[in-house]
């Protein structure tokens, strides 16, 4: 089977092109190959496929093996990967009120909805970052889902492992607790965001983001990304980070996400109720690992 290895500010899955390849089993594989010593190592397994709604299909699979039904940094590498392997013909512009155009669009299917993607193309004809229109956010609680009982989770206070916390969630496809601190380094993210993901009170787990606000046009978060443990960038969570701090108050509805690969460009444009994210995708090179 062959394989891609990319990434998106270092948050990296294992990309299979479906046009050509069979996979049998992608939740077993997708830990098989996540493994960082035993496999190619990666946060998950990703498998780009044929779509009768758009472009491709993008399926996610977490380095658990569970199923995932977005991710912001994977579906900018799918619409660089698509585009770059001539998979299928780019579309017009993509205009972001206030932001530049990008000049070639496609439409990706994922698990949540058709999505399109704008690419920013080089004079070498290849991808050099893509801006996502990732949708509405998601508020309602039970939507989100999150069994509470209030309408909306903002600036709920919270028990976890007997620590107080303070968590606003919002679903951008899949769900995120936001939890925003003034001192990252404080917190265990190995012993909380665990115990935080898998909490009764989440019924399909959460993604788990500590995010200090630097100034209302800037954060710096620090991720536990279900099913998947500690990444270096999490893009559904950097858009649901910039959702949660514009409705407590502390952020600017355009911003910059500093994550621990690098940073996202987000938009949530009043216009349509949308978030935008920009940022790079990377890919890191090609192999063949053996079929089963």
């Amino acid at each position: 089977m062959r394989f891609t290895k990319m990434h998106g500010l270092g948050n990296d899955y294992v990309y299979v092109n479906c046009f050509k390849e069979k996979v049998k089993d992608p939740a077993k594989l997708a830990v098989t190959v996540s493994d960082r010593h035993w496999g190619i190592g990666a946060d998950g397994l990703i498998l780009i496929e044929r779509s009768k709604n758009a472009a491709v299909r993008m399926r996610i699979f977490n380095a658990d093996g569970s199923q995932a039904e977005m991710c912001g940094n994977g579906i900018r590498c799918v619409g660089k990967y698509t585009y770059e392997h001539k998979l299928a013909k780019a579309g017009g512009a993509l205009a972001v009120p206030g932001q530049p155009i990008c000049p070639a669009s496609l439409k990706i299917e994922t698990g949540n909805g058709v999505l399109t993607v704008g690419l920013v193309i080089d004079k070498h004809n290849k991808v050099e970052k893509v801006c996502v229109n990732m949708g509405q956010p998601v508020l309602p609680a039970r939507e989100i889902p999150v069994e509470l009982p209030v309408k909306e989770v903002i600036e709920q206070p919270m028990m976890f492992l007997s620590r107080a916390f303070v968590m606003t969630c919002v679903s951008m496809g899949n769900p995120h607790a936001v939890f925003f601190r003034d001192d990252l380094a404080s917190v265990d993210l190995e012993k909380f965001g665990p115990a935080i993901e898998n909490h009764s009170i989440f019924p399909q787990r959460t993604n788990v983001h500590f995010v200090r606000v630097d100034k209302p046009t800037e954060f710096t978060m620090r991720t536990w990304e279900r099913g998947s443990g500690v990444t270096l960038a999490c893009g559904t969570g950097a858009c649901a980070a910039c959702v949660a701090g514009v409705r407590t108050g502390r952020c600017e509805r355009r911003c910059t996400g500093h994550l621990p690969g690098g940073d996202l460009d987000l938009n949530w444009c009043e216009e349509d109720d949308c978030v935008y994210m920009t940022g790079p995708a990377v890919e890191v090179f090609e192999g063949s690992w053996p079929e089963e």
